[in-house]
């Protein structure tokens, strides 16, 4: 244990403050209207198979579960007989990554998709108008003023989004409604949104052409949900059947021979993959990615260990959590995969 005196104490509050106050001052400086669109990207095999097969080799901490993961990914992605799952939480979506979780289900490599509200919202948003490079210190004050979201260091334009999504989302419902559709899922939801895509580069575009149904356990908990309970309120007949995804998922896994799994990121995605996996004996293949800690109980910082003894991962299973931000670790694993 550390002991600082008065006069020690003093000098580190002075440089927590001055560091504060230059990245305060960076934000405020930041020109506002020169902000560059956010672009996806995909990646290419081989790309940095090399890379990540001397991280394995070198037995480096992070660096061997990175090389882990990737070798798990491939032997997962050659069994035939494998149902493999895709989770993960919406805020990659507003990243290029999304790139590459587009990639993955443009090109089958998964057979269904557990995600978060976000997920929708943001893809439908960025299929109609950009999100834009920020900063961390970005003045946040001074953001609300201009019109500005920021998430993390991405910046959103208000009308980018809520706007963009209702303009989207509004005439499909009553075009639904009309047809007779009053009930749906939120596969259901997500593929009619999806078939309504013509930007390619969409996630919801190639889950609804690839037949993978997206499956939303919290709906309502986003702009997406938000139009979903607008709609309700003068269409008090229609209404978003959750048990019918739980009926999707739980034919799903109990159809299996075995069960796969990338999760990338926690919260509900994570624990809804896991949760119904437990009713299969556990998944076969699993990777894990995450910044959460341990430490404090929740399920978006426990390993994948853990679950084992919930009976969620089979014992015998090959498994591996990795720690890191999925937008720099990501890209190195399914280029590797591939």
């Amino acid at each position: 244990m550390v002991f600082l005196n008065s006069r020690q104490l003093l000098h580190c509050l002075s440089v927590f403050k001055s560091e504060s106050a230059r990245a305060t001052d960076r934000g405020k400086r930041w020109n506002l209207d020169k902000f560059s669109a956010v672009k996806d990207f995909e990646v290419s095999p081989h790309q940095a198979s090399e890379i990540v097969s001397n991280m394995g080799k070198a037995g480096g901490f992070t660096g061997r579960n990175l090389a882990e993961a990737s070798d798990i990914l491939k032997k997962m992605w050659k069994e035939r007989d494998c149902y493999k799952i895709l989770s993960f939480t919406a805020d990659i979506v507003s990243t290029g990554l999304r790139g590459v979780v587009r990639q993955l289900l443009r090109d089958r490599k998964f057979d269904m998709v557990i995600t978060t509200c976000g997920t929708l919202d943001h893809d439908i948003a960025r299929s109609f108008a950009p999100y834009l490079e920020g900063d961390f210190a970005l003045d946040d004050k001074l953001l609300l003023k201009k019109g500005y979201h920021r998430l993390g260091n991405i910046v959103i334009p208000k009308e980018s989004y809520g706007p963009t999504i209702e303009k989207f989302l509004q005439p499909l419902l009553h075009e639904l409604y009309a047809s007779g559709k009053k009930s749906l899922a939120s596969y259901e939801l997500a593929w009619e949104a999806g078939k309504k895509m013509e930007n390619k580069g969409s996630i919801l575009y190639w889950a609804a052409r690839n037949n993978i149904p997206v499956i939303v356990p919290g709906i309502s908990d986003g702009a997406f949900g938000s139009q979903l309970w607008l709609f309700y309120q003068t269409h008090r007949d229609f209404h978003v059947d959750i048990l019918k995804d739980e009926q999707m998922v739980a034919d799903a896994v109990f159809d299996s021979n075995k069960l796969g799994a990338l999760m990338v990121g926690g919260g509900i995605s994570k624990h809804h993959t896991i949760w119904w996996a437990q009713f299969k004996g556990g998944l076969d293949y699993a990777v894990y990615i995450t910044t959460a800690v341990e430490y404090d109980g929740s399920l978006s910082g426990a390993w994948l260990r853990e679950a084992i003894s919930w009976g969620k991962v089979k014992p015998k299973a090959k498994h591996v959590t990795v720690y890191g931000d999925a937008t720099a670790v990501l890209p190195f694993i399914v280029s590797s995969a591939l």
